[in-house]
């Protein structure tokens, strides 16, 4: 995924389309949404990673480092800030690859500390195993309250590695069957651009898992996560307040609704709340430079919105 595939001005994009916050190309009123409650903090630790996939849409890679390394003072000021607004009980970490970020594991440990259920994104492999020790020790303290979700993009290695590139299924699979082991709370995102079914895709995760011996039940959705995909050369609706009632979507059921994300781009000064996991570089989504800045009703206004949240009903936190 390229650059244009975060802009409005894609190729396969209408390009009156996503343009004022408040209304759509055709002059309706823009749906916007409130947030409820701040119920699940994320971080983007910093966009750097051990892979590059072909369709990362934040388009981490070795050498991305346009959302640089989050520090553990960083988050703790946020946590600082969640801790007295009271609404929020799950802390969740992306990237990027997390577990390559140096201070990632004092944020973790300071997230359980203070009482918060914790969501780790993790492709599984070496970053990941190179804190396996830390990793147990948090286990071993704070139990099912640490969450460990592993990419997988497809229940077959061949397939698994059109996205992930060579090697990435037997370089998966040792931080798969060792989180397995040892008894953490283990949950999958798969992705949905096969051309199979849901039921085919549990179905063959379900195999999976089965043949590796880990008790996962891939029926569960907060178990197994299977995400809409998000192509960037395909046009999609802009979603107005009409829309609510005619789609039967609740904006409650957003994730801006009830969550907000962390950043820090190159070259800032400081971290920057943006709405959501899914709009990490386009500026005109900062929400300020605390969580008491970050209130505001967020505009629907880019292609993510209505392709991976309104009609994909793709949400990233755990539920």
């Amino acid at each position: 995924m390229t650059d244009a595939a975060l802009n409005p001005e894609q190729p396969g994009i209408d390009p009156s389309k996503f343009r004022d916050p408040e209304v759509t190309a055709d002059g309706s009123q823009r749906a916007s949404v409130a947030l409820k409650d701040l119920s699940t903090l994320w971080f983007n630790t910093g966009t750097l990673c051990n892979l590059e996939c072909a369709n990362c849409y934040i388009e981490s890679s070795p050498t991305n480092d346009r959302l640089v390394y989050l520090t553990a003072a960083e988050v703790d000021r946020f946590l600082d800030e969640a801790d007295a607004r009271g609404d929020t009980n799950e802390v969740a970490f992306t990237g990027g690859e997390p577990f390559m970020n140096p201070d990632f594991i004092a944020m973790i440990h300071s997230s359980l500390k203070r009482g918060y259920r914790v969501l780790v994104l993790t492709n599984a492999m070496r970053p990941m195993m190179k804190c396996a020790e830390d990793l147990l020790a948090l286990h071993h303290e704070f139990g099912d309250r640490l969450r460990i979700r592993v990419s997988i993009d497809h229940y077959a290695a061949r397939l698994h590695e059109i996205e992930r590139g060579a090697l990435a299924w037997e370089r998966m699979l040792p931080g798969l069957d060792w989180l397995a082991a040892h008894g953490f709370h283990l949950s999958i995102a798969g992705r949905t651009l096969w051309q199979e079914t849901e039921p085919q895709l549990r179905a063959g995760f379900a195999r999976l898992f089965a043949d590796r011996g880990i008790a996962l039940d891939a029926q569960d959705p907060e178990r197994l996560v299977l995400f809409p995909e998000m192509d960037g050369d395909a046009d999609v609706p802009e979603i107005t307040t009409a829309c609510w009632n005619i789609l039967d979507v609740s904006p409650d059921a957003m994730m801006c609704a009830s969550s907000r994300m962390i950043v820090k781009r190159k070259g800032q000064q400081a971290a920057t709340v943006v709405p959501c996991t899914l709009l990490p570089y386009d500026e005109r989504f900062d929400l300020g430079e605390t969580l008491a800045e970050a209130s505001a009703d967020v505009p629907l206004n880019h292609p993510h919105c209505a392709r991976f949240c309104v009609l994909g009903g793709g949400s990233c936190s755990v539920g």
